[in-house]
């Protein structure tokens, strides 16, 4: 534990201190990225590009929910072409078009959503047709 900063003591100075004898102690030998440059370092920065990096890390996106959908209808699609079984294809069509009902039922913000359900069985005749059995 650091402690409480002393009274009388400027902030910079006990800093200082803390970091030195952090140093000394080697608490910040073998952090990750040590000796490398930081990424972005000249890349031009406004208020709130911490924000935007934090996102990105955190994978979070504020699209509009008939534009997340769009997304995650397309990310279905693939993992439905990828499936190896009817069963995972089925789970992933009931999957997206509960999303698609629930946010087409609800008044939302952004453009309209142009999705419809999937039907099950022309997707699950599609996946067939690229999927013979072996």
């Amino acid at each position: 534990m650091t402690g409480r900063k002393p009274p009388g003591v400027s902030w910079e100075s006990w800093t200082e201190r803390k970091i030195r004898e952090g140093i000394e102690r080697g608490e910040f030998d073998d952090l990750p990225g040590a000796g490398k440059p930081l990424a972005d370092l000249d890349k031009p920065r406004d208020e709130l590009s911490w924000i935007h990096e934090k996102m990105r890390r955190e994978e979070v996106a504020l699209l509009p929910p008939t534009l997340a959908l769009r997304k995650e209808h397309e990310r279905t699609l693939e993992r439905i072409a990828a499936a190896t079984t009817e069963a995972e294809v089925t789970e992933l069509v009931e999957a997206i078009n509960v999303r698609i009902r629930y946010v087409n039922a609800h008044a939302t913000s952004g453009p309209p959503s142009t999705l419809m359900p999937l039907d099950l069985a022309t997707v699950l005749g599609r996946w067939r047709e690229s999927h013979p059995a072996g």
